[in-house]
Order: structure tokens, then sequence, then C-alpha cells
């Protein structure tokens, strides 16, 4: 069988959705997860991007063991040097070096008439290969670029020393049936001494990203690109872990094997789900919450009479499964970390410690805490090391008129407390009131979302929020996990402005 080997962007295009933003503890966290769900490649970030991302590429570069780690660099040397820089340390590093090819890019985006752009190419691929035995190179927006150019550009890269050839469907245009045949035209006409690997990049702007995917995969490629719970621009990426499964259980039509442990999947999309913000909706294929659930008398009698009537994925196989190791205010610190490593979570002792306090705390409220409850708490732990500001108090009260009254109060890196108390025609808008008067900030909040994390009366309540700047127009989001839905809702509220201040 051919192997077909996962790439995954995650914490490069998957970060560019609006509101994303991971800090460098948190995509480490990630990586180690990809690693252990099986990717053979990571797309760590876009090293000249700011050094924020350097710092990321070079941190997971240093401490992946098993994953190829690659950088994003533009036909510019610059780039190519900076993700030098970020990858030496890394046990198989790789760069991606891409340029576009389609006529309305090079007209309107680069100036760059089609010899200039071959000369780049040539270039540029070339100084990549000086530094990096493995070099991917990506005409970007490949399926609105004429097909003879297209191929001359590939071919040119492959003669400038490319073995990996990703064609991006950058703006979700393509279709299986096209899509497939760009793969196939490629893969008969070009000419090189050496293996060259064919991958796929894909959007979902027309709903058909894991479907263009899989035709790719059909007409030769054997690299799939995409993101965790397909996040990514726009309409997103293809979502690997659909991709994944469809090669698992139709493995009689594709022929294919992967390296993913499928079981890992679950525990993938969730941890990526709250760290990025974004709630995976319960009817997503693989991984949403009602992917494995049946209402439906008909289809209830018959999972019952045999499982295989009505699912063709079982629940464990991606790692949906009861608490093997039920956890309670009288459970101890070896269980506390048994748990955080089955959970596939790697912490220092100081953060283990600090995650221990915390999870006694809420096991005072809580008969029994599930792993979506740790992964929050996880999640939640991950975000306040890095913020400049903490929620430390809130406080609200009936005010005259029909209004609500809010105290809030907030403590900064230098351990200094500010308060602040606004009214509002609701508690919420009250806290939020505050909020803005204690950060001095002028936004607009454009979603608000709550949600149980579990069942029970006992549930905690998960906040999510977008807000935006009214002068830039860019998202912020935050999250927030209390058993209180208000001191949810202003935690969610707190960590949203700490990102916006950060970049104001």
């Amino acid at each position: 069988m051919r192997k077909i080997q996962f790439f995954d962007t995650t914490l490069r295009d998957g970060e560019q959705t609006p509101g994303v933003n991971f800090n460098t503890k948190e995509k480490v966290q990630i990586a180690l997860q990809l690693e252990k769900w099986g990717i053979d490649v990571i797309e760590a970030g876009f090293p000249i991007a700011s050094p924020g991302d350097f710092e990321a590429v070079q941190t997971i570069a240093q401490q992946v063991k098993k994953m190829t780690v690659t950088g994003l660099a533009r036909c510019q040397k610059k780039d190519i040097d900076r993700a030098y820089e970020a990858l030496k340390e890394a046990v198989d590093p790789q760069i991606h070096v891409f340029l576009a090819t389609s006529d309305v890019h090079m007209q309107y985006k680069l100036k760059m008439t089609r010899e200039e752009v071959l000369a780049s190419i040539k270039e540029h691929v070339r100084y990549a290969h000086s530094l990096f035995e493995k070099v991917q190179f990506s005409p970007e927006d490949a399926s609105r670029t004429e097909k003879g150019f297209l191929l001359e550009a590939v071919q040119t890269a492959i003669d400038a020393g490319a073995t990996i050839i990703n064609i991006p469907d950058t703006v979700g245009y393509s279709n299986p049936t096209e899509y497939g045949a760009i793969f196939k035209s490629l893969i008969e006409n070009i000419h090189s001494e050496k293996e060259i690997t064919f991958s796929s990049h894909c959007h979902d702007d027309l709903g058909m990203a894991t479907a263009n995917a899989l035709a790719a995969i059909e007409n030769g490629a054997n690299r799939v690109e995409g993101a965790i719970n397909g996040i990514g621009e726009r309409a997103g990426n293809t979502a690997l872990e659909e991709v994944a499964l469809a090669l698992a259980i139709r493995k009689d039509f594709y022929q294919c094997e992967t390296n993913i442990v499928l079981n890992e999947t679950k525990r993938t999309s969730e941890l990526v789900a709250h760290l990025s913000g974004i709630p995976v909706p319960k009817n997503k294929a693989v991984v949403g919450d009602n992917a494995y659930a049946h209402e439906s008398g008909i289809h209830q009698d018959g999972v019952l009479k045999n499982p295989e009537t009505y699912e063709i994925i079982t629940p464990t196989m991606v790692g949906v499964t009861q608490n093997s190791l039920p956890l309670g205010k009288l459970s101890g610190r070896h269980a506390f970390n048994a748990k955080l490593e089955e959970l596939g979570y790697q912490l220092t002792d100081l953060d283990s410690k600090e995650a221990f306090k915390r999870f006694k705390r809420l096991a005072d409220k809580k008969k029994q805490i599930t792993d979506k409850d740790l992964i929050a708490l996880l999640a939640d732990q991950s975000r306040e090391e890095t913020e400049a500001f903490k929620l430390a108090d809130v406080q609200v009260q009936y005010s005259s008129n029909g209004y609500q009254g809010a105290i809030v109060s907030i403590i900064n890196e230098k351990n200094e407390t500010k308060v602040a108390s606004r009214i509002g025609s609701g508690s919420i808008q009250a806290i939020y009131n505050a909020i803005d008067e204690l950060f001095q900030q002028t936004i607009e909040l454009t979603e608000y979302e709550i949600q149980a994390l579990t069942g029970g009366e006992d549930a905690q309540a998960e906040v999510r929020v977008t807000i935006r700047d009214e002068k830039t127009k860019q998202e912020f989001r935050g999250i927030g996990v209390d058993f209180d839905v208000l001191q949810a809702s202003a935690k969610a509220y707190v960590k949203a402005s700490n990102r916006f201040k950060t970049t104001s």
C-alpha cells in the first residue's frame, strides 16, 4: 500500500483564522499532541512574520522528536535565512517556499511577468536548497494557474532542487475532478531523477476541501496538507481528521495507509478547539459530539442489534471513550498526573503543581471531573500564564430604573489591582462596560456563546466571546470557564481584551 504523509498547518494557516492567536506555549502543546497523533510534517509557522512566530518555530524545532518541522518562506532570501535560523536545531528540518503563479496574482499582487516569476523560483528554490536538504515549493493559487505555465513553474522548482511540490487550491476554487486532473497531468509530465512528493493543500470555500484532497490522493499525491478541525482563513482548510478516517474506513478503495493514531483524534480536536476558541460544531464529521449519536427510533434499534447498521466509525476508533480513571476531590497527585499523561499533556513540575491546585479547587465544587473539565482547566491555565491582566473579582448588583451594576477588578503583571464600576441594561453588559473602562478600550462584542462543558447540575459553563477593534476591524477571541456564568463571561472578555491590548 502507498504511504500517505500528513502535513499539519494548524499553527500557520490555521492560525490565520480571524481571532485565533496561539502563544508559544500553546503552540508547543499542540505540536506535541500532533506528534502523538502521528503527523509526519508540522508547519510550525512563518518565521519572518514576527518575533513570536520565530520563537514558536524555533521552540517546536527543539522539542519535537519524530516530526519533520517546516517553516514558511516567500521567494525572498531574508525569509529563507530566517527560516534556517529557526529550524537549524530541528531533528528533521524542511523549508516551504511559495510564489504565486496565477495570472490574477502575478498581475495585481506581484506585478511580475511570467519570466520574472520563473526566474525568482529558480533563484530562491536553489538558494533554499543550499541550506536545506528538504525543500518544498508551492505555486500559490495553482488551481487558477494556466496549466502549461503551472507545469513550467513546477519543473523550474524541481530543477532548482525542490523534491516536494505542493499544489494549493488557495481560494477553494477547484472541484475533485479538476483538482485530481492537475496532479495526474503534473506527475505524468514532470522530469526528475529524484523521487518527487506531490502534496495537496485545499481550502473549503465551496465545501469541497476534503473531497479535493482525496481526489489528489487518488491521482498520485502522497502527502495531504490541512488543519485540525478544518480551521483556517475564510471557510478554512482541509480537515485532516476527515481525510485520516476516510483513508482508514475506505482502505479497500484508496489502498493507502498512514501513521495517524486514530484513537488520538478526538483528543487532538478538543485541544485545538479549546486553545483556538473555535468550537467544533456538534454535527461536524468525525469529531462532532453528534457524530455517534442516534435519535431516530429505527437507527437506535439497528445500532442496538448491530452497531454496523448505522455506524461506519466506532466511537472508540477516534478516542471517544468513558473515563477509565474517574477523578474527584479524594484523588491524589499520582492519579491526576496519570490522567494528564493519558490525555497527552507533558507538564513541567511547576505547571503540574499549579494544575493540581486548580484541580483540587474544581473538585471541591464538582462530584466527578471529566476529561473535558481537565482540558478546559489546563487550557485556562496556559492562557493565564501569558496574560498581562488577570480577572481578580466580579460583583454584580441591581441598580435603579432596571439597570444592573457591576464592579470588576483586575490584577496586572506587577500585582497591582485596578477596579472599575459601570452599569448596563443587563449583568453581562455591565461587567463588559466595566472591563472596557479598565482596559481603556473601544471595541465591539460580535459573538457571545455559552455552553455546558458536561451534563448535570454541576456542569461548568464555558463562555466564548469575540471582540472586534472598531478601527482595524481585527477580531480577538477569549474563552472563560467557571461554575458561575457571570464569572466565566468576565474571564472570557478579559482574555479577549488581553489579546486586543497586546496588538494595539
